[in-house]
């Protein structure tokens, strides 16, 4: 496990996790609800709705939503996606989400550790 991750904007750091600090039981908590509300409601990816999504695909519509957070700077948001992302994937090294015509292109690199 990587003590470190970074959500990146076009290439600069916008926050960085650090997974040795403790997590509050309210946001572990709050965490929970994010899973069950994906598993119950379905999660929309790429227009198409999809009932029973797998970590991977919660993955990417987390980090999608965390694009979109940051854009409309909503720093509780942002702060609960990337807990997500931090705790439900602990090799998750660096969120990389890049701006785009038509929205953004995110990457989640598990390889390349964050170095300040």
């Amino acid at each position: 496990m990587s003590s470190m991750m970074a959500v990146l904007l076009n290439g600069l750091a916008q926050i960085e996790y650090d997974r040795t600090k403790p997590l509050p039981d309210y946001q572990g908590a709050y965490l929970d609800k994010m899973d069950r509300k994906m598993e119950s409601e379905g999660i929309d990816i790429d227009g198409e709705r999809v009932l029973a999504p797998a970590l991977a695909q919660k993955a990417q519509f987390v980090a999608a939503n965390l694009a979109s957070a940051i854009m409309a700077n909503e720093e509780a948001q942002v702060a609960a996606m990337t807990t997500w992302l931090a705790v439900r994937l602990p090799e998750l090294k660096q969120v990389k989400l890049r701006e785009e015509d038509d929205g953004f292109a995110i990457e989640l690199d598990f390889d390349e550790a964050y170095i300040k």
